[in-house]
């Protein structure tokens, strides 16, 4: 390990709770020299690794939420971007910064050097799935002079700083990537936690990386469970299993006492993805029919009990600047006849809601005169099939915010032509016109405005009906403080956090 000079050891420690409290955490934050050597966590998360935890996928939020891996920069609770794995950094062009890296160190012992982040951020936008954040972008990296790494676009790219705090874009060392793009961030990463084992799908193991360079975890380790039932998970925290629950079920709140179930309004908006490439939703008249049957407050108050707000758009109430900037959808197809369309309509179990909108989906739907399939599988086994096609109706769950933090990175993602995440299977030009427009505004106030517009675009399309805007309600025992209660769902665990 490099030595590390006394002022910038000072500003790392300084800049630790900045990272791990901006957030609302449960019981506060306090130094992480109190507890030299604490207890280990018990976690239980509701989503297994689908990717074997390549942070360039679905797995990558796993790796950040149990404070893994980190990328240059981060998000504060208001969205802007600030420090991590960068200290500082310029934009010398409109399609070049410049982002200068604090001394730190890998967990497999190597430096983070300039040409490490760069050959890590590479291999990120070369992966056979380039990471959500990256999406339509062409990015390259190249290390410079003075622990300095230059980070430049095709085209002018205003948020690239927000871009580079997703967690799919994490720093791991040169050790990390395999042949034929595997890649492994087991005892890769920089975070406070190393992952050091895994048991499939059903465990992992972290233990506290002494050398982190934001200070020593309270926590000595984490002991990770993946229980995709959401009553076995509030089971686990109700008898001690757990310390740490993730996604606690609506109806299992009420039955945990005062204190233990924690609601954040999160980003995150439930929709009905209905297929516009394929099968009977291909036809404009006949997503129109599906949406104007959706009643969304029967899914708010019901199916939610009060606990998520019916569906606006794709920007919910907790994205606070989006209300008041909002588009209304014009030109819609009109709707027209099912005439007894027979369409599959697939959710995931993970999230306990899902299973339950969509029967009352179902519902909705017959009533309608569609002729619906119901089938609910847990998200690792469903995703590759819906980016496929192979269902005609899909109900997901998806934070807005969680790639990037800006608005216009997950309309580009999943709505236009070359999106990454395109659960609708959707392109349209007037989409892509309008995602285009908003992703080459600069100023903040007119980028804002061009996402509503497009926004509007999208609803127009019917191809995604909004249902709810979700809060999210986690889990914490008594005996547990400082968790990460994170609105953009990207942290759970951080320095501060113990049992």
């Amino acid at each position: 390990m490099r030595s590390v000079p006394r002022r910038r050891l000072v500003a790392g420690l300084l800049l630790a709770p900045l990272l791990s409290g901006c957030f609302a955490s449960s019981g506060g934050e306090t130094s992480s020299s109190a507890s030299a050597d604490g207890a280990r966590l018990r976690v239980a998360l509701a989503f297994p690794p689908a990717e074997n935890f390549s942070p360039h996928g679905a797995d990558a939020t796993i790796l950040s939420r149990l404070g893994v891996t980190e990328g240059l920069t981060a998000l504060d609770a208001n969205g802007t971007a600030i420090p991590a794995l960068a200290e500082s950094w310029t934009r010398e062009n409109d399609r070049s910064w410049l982002f200068t890296l604090r001394e730190a160190t890998f967990q497999d012992g190597t430096d983070v050097t300039p040409s490490a982040v760069a050959a890590a951020l590479t291999h990120a936008a070369e992966a056979k799935v380039v990471p959500a954040a990256l999406t339509g972008v062409e990015l390259t990296a190249k290390a410079a002079a003075d622990d300095r790494i230059r980070v430049t676009t095709a085209d002018p790219d205003p948020v690239l700083p927000l871009r580079l705090a997703g967690p799919g874009l994490a720093v791991l060392s040169t050790k990390a990537y395999g042949k034929q793009g595997a890649v492994s961030p087991v005892g890769t990463a920089t975070g406070p936690f190393e992952l050091t084992a895994t048991t499939g799908t059903t465990t992992a193991t972290l233990d506290r990386f002494d050398d982190y360079w934001g200070g020593r975890a309270q926590a000595s380790g984490i002991d990770a469970k993946f229980v995709a039932d959401g009553t076995a998970r509030t089971n686990a925290l109700r008898t001690g299993e757990v310390d740490l629950a993730e996604a606690i079920p609506v109806s299992q709140a009420a039955s945990l006492d005062q204190g233990i179930a924690r609601e954040t309004a999160t980003t995150r908006t439930t929709s009905l993805y209905l297929n516009a490439k394929s099968g009977p939703f291909q036809d404009a008249r006949v997503r129109a029919a599906a949406r104007a049957v959706v009643d969304t407050s029967v899914l708010a108050d019901g199916v939610y009990e009060g606990h998520a707000d019916p569906g606006a758009g794709v920007f919910g109430p907790a994205v606070t600047w989006a209300e008041g900037k909002r588009v209304a959808p014009a030109d819609r197809a009109k709707a027209a006849d099912p005439d007894g369309a027979s369409v599959t309509l697939a959710t995931y179990d993970n999230r306990p809601e899902l299973p339950e909108v969509a029967q009352v989906l179902k519902q909705q739907l017959e009533k309608a005169g569609f002729k619906v399939k119901l089938e609910v599988r847990e998200y690792a086994r469903l995703e590759s099939d819906v980016l496929a096609g192979k269902f005609d109706a899909f109900v997901s769950a998806r934070n807005t915010m969680l790639d990037t933090g800006d608005p216009v990175s997950i309309l580009a993602s999943d709505y236009t032509c070359d999106g990454g995440y395109n659960l609708a299977r959707l392109c349209d030009k007037q989409v892509d016109k309008a995602v285009g427009l908003a992703a080459s505004a600069s100023d903040t106030e007119k980028r804002q405005d061009a996402a509503m517009a497009a926004e509007a675009e999208i609803l127009a399309t019917d191809a995604v009906v909004p249902l709810v805007h979700q809060r999210v309600i986690t889990g914490v025992a008594p005996s547990v403080r400082g968790v990460l209660l994170d609105p953009y769902e990207r942290r759970l665990v951080g320095t501060g956090t113990r049992a």
